[in-house]
């Protein structure tokens, strides 16, 4: 019987090319192994719902991927609410020239995305800062994404208001989220996400 591992990786590939992610083996391998590290610590931490793998891969790994195609060359990004590490993590582990800053308000979760970081070898590329966002002055960066955070419709104003200057915002939201985000910033894209009616990436810059 193929491990869940195994499993979570034979999703990974059938399901990419709906998301326009081509990988190498080295980082599906890379993928597989952040995966089984956070079914060791989820029990612990419930950093994310109990899931299949094949949902995994597809809802949590290659939902985080449909970033990429959005980040240039050595971008910089902030991850608010990284949690589990996503959509971060996955981004990291694929493209070595990125690096990121991760913003984690639980201690708990944060001892977990330290040892990712450890394990994966991206302490180089990736700084944890266990925060609210809000206490704290936004790193210099070109991107701010944020997949998950608490009471999300009522901190999204904070959100940009408190991000760096001339900041490209990459935001995973559903529909409610994607209208208010319409009325808070500027020059907004839409993308639905493969195999999702109702989730959305956000791609929208401040307003002037």
């Amino acid at each position: 019987m193929p491990t869940l591992a195994a499993e979570f990786t034979e999703s990974l590939k059938r399901e990419a090319p709906d998301f326009g992610v081509e990988l190498p083996e080295a980082h599906y391998e890379r993928l597989a192994n952040y995966y089984e590290l956070l079914l060791r610590w989820n029990p612990r931490l419930h950093l994310v719902a109990p899931c299949a793998p094949q949902e995994f891969a597809i809802r949590h790994v290659l939902e985080s991927l449909t970033l990429l195609k959005h980040l240039p060359p050595r971008a910089e990004i902030v991850d608010v609410g990284s949690g589990a590490g996503l959509p971060s993590v996955p981004c990291l582990l694929v493209r070595d020239d990125l690096r990121a800053t991760l913003i984690e308000s639980s201690q708990k979760k944060g001892i977990f995305l330290n040892e990712v970081l450890r394990a994966a070898q991206l302490a180089a590329r990736a700084r944890l800062v266990v925060s609210r966002f809000e206490d704290i002055a936004a790193p210099l960066a070109g991107f701010v994404t944020c997949r998950a955070l608490d009471r999300f419709s009522e901190m999204l104003p904070q959100l940009v208001q408190w991000a760096p200057a001339k900041a490209t915002f990459l935001l995973f939201v559903g529909e409610s989220l994607r209208d208010q985000l319409r009325t808070l910033l500027d020059s907004v894209q839409i993308e639905r996400i493969p195999h999702s009616e109702k989730r959305f990436l956000m791609i929208g810059r401040k307003e002037t």
